[in-house]
């Protein structure tokens, strides 16, 4: 049965574009995304609304930095770790290759972005593959964010 597994960051001080999660498939084994979360903490007041825009893209063949690399979490906690990697918050985005634009969305800072396709759209990278989540506009000030990504290996 394929495993499903989590990425989360909390509670970081968003001040620049970035990727919010990259995700690295593993070599044999393929991740299909099922869902990601967006929200702020910090501005909760009519003078601080604002509009981000967000993208899903993949084919970066070299990683971002800036961020950290958090461990995938099993969702199910007897399963084994994930072969995938991860990293969230990186300031310098992910880069070079033939990159595409997967998905792109904006959001209100107040109301946080979930992005939870149907089965049908579902992206699936394969065979070492990149795929990030890109903050593509710069928030008018400093934003506490937190996220979480869930993805679930096959093959």
């Amino acid at each position: 049965m394929p495993r499903m597994y989590s990425v989360s960051f909390t509670g970081v001080a968003v001040t620049a574009q970035q990727d919010f999660f990259e995700l690295v498939a593993p070599g044999t084994i393929s991740c299909e995304l099922h869902s990601i979360y967006l929200a702020q903490s910090s501005d909760a007041g009519d003078a601080q609304d604002e509009q981000l825009q967000v993208a899903i893209k993949s084919g970066q063949t070299t990683s971002g930095s800036g961020g950290s690399a958090p461990t995938p979490i099993p969702i199910d906690f007897g399963d084994a770790a994930s072969g995938a990697t991860s990293e969230v918050n990186n300031t310098t985005k992910a880069s070079a290759g033939t990159i595409v634009t997967l998905h792109s969305d904006a959001f209100n800072v107040r109301a946080g972005w979930a992005y939870r396709p149907t089965p049908e759209e579902r992206i699936v990278i394969r065979g070492a593959r990149r795929l990030t989540v890109e903050l593509l506009t710069t928030p008018a000030d400093s934003l506490t964010m937190s996220g979480t990504l869930y993805f679930r290996e096959i093959g």
